[in-house]
């Protein structure tokens, strides 16, 4: 519990810094105190005024400092609210590059954190022989996906503890076209990716499955097998597969060439960012590749 509320506070913490950084690219200042307003009190006898709805924020700076002033009291939902309909507005904005990267940090703290989310998440009371690996099978999801949710630093987990397990249904789309890897939820954009496809546009396109998920994984390659930390070894850190024979998602020793259609077909990725996928992908996730 005490890491979990840790993690909240960092979160928000981050979260805060990042929506005023946006603010502060167009010169707006501290926030203005809220002045306080005697309101008269209203006869027994009178009838009540009716109030007016709450106009929308009118400006994108508005916007920003309602994610800002909802991060700061944890309200991580409406932050995303409130970013999306910044999105929405503004999307002629300049800035419109970096609300998108913070509703993107925002929905990956919302994802791992221990928040219910309506219809996206469910709480699971351990029963006496349970495994985080059993429960991670029931939900079609992973095991350190789980512990992280959970701010759990080992598989260990006893009856009656109440685990918060996130339903909605990942998947992967990548686009040729731009090098990107988008991480979906139910459809929803949570995060995206840069990465390398297939030169002369080979990478494959279509749906297909991760079969395989390999840590650290050695490269078969023109009959040898070149185990992973060679220098010859170009998969980088993780590995996931496709039901498609030699095709997959996999780390990189070139970061550099990120963004390019450099590869034999696969598509690489970032160490960090793979890492990050590997422990939130179960086998089975769809991946589709668009042109």
């Amino acid at each position: 519990m005490k890491r979990n509320i840790l993690i909240g506070v960092l979160a928000a913490v981050v979260l805060i810094a990042l929506v005023w950084g946006i603010s502060l690219k167009r010169g707006v200042g501290s926030p203005t105190p809220a002045r306080r307003v005697d309101v008269p009190a209203i006869p027994a006898t009178a009838a009540a005024p009716r109030v007016a709805k709450a106009a929308a924020p009118s400006s994108l700076d508005a916007l920003l400092k309602e994610a800002e002033a909802r991060a700061k009291k944890g309200e991580f939902l409406e932050v995303q609210r409130v970013l999306r309909d910044a999105l929405a507005r503004f999307a002629a904005d300049p800035r419109i590059g970096d609300v998108q990267r913070q509703l993107e940090a925002v929905n990956m703290s919302v994802l791992v954190s221990g928040l219910a989310v309506p219809e996206l998440t469910a709480q699971r009371e351990v029963a006496a022989g349970d495994t985080l690996s059993m429960i991670a099978d029931e939900f079609r999801t992973t095991v350190p996906f789980i512990m992280k949710q959970n701010g759990l630093t080992s598989d260990t987990i006893r009856a009656g503890q109440r685990l918060r397990i996130w339903t909605g249904r990942l998947g992967i789309l990548i686009d040729k076209s731009q090098n990107t890897l988008m991480l979906r939820s139910n459809e929803d954009l949570v995060k995206t990716y840069p990465v390398s496809t297939g030169k002369d546009n080979i990478t494959p396109v279509g749906t297909f499955k991760i079969v395989t998920k390999l840590v650290k994984p050695a490269w078969t390659h023109e009959g040898r097998i070149i185990p992973y930390g060679d220098p010859a070894n170009i998969l980088g850190s993780r590995w996931l597969g496709f039901d498609l024979s030699s095709y997959g998602i996999h780390g990189t020793t070139e970061p550099d060439k990120i963004g390019q259609q450099v590869t034999a077909g696969c598509v690489r990725m970032r160490n960090a960012d793979v890492e990050e996928l590997y422990d939130l992908l179960p086998v089975n996730t769809e991946v589709t590749i668009m042109d």
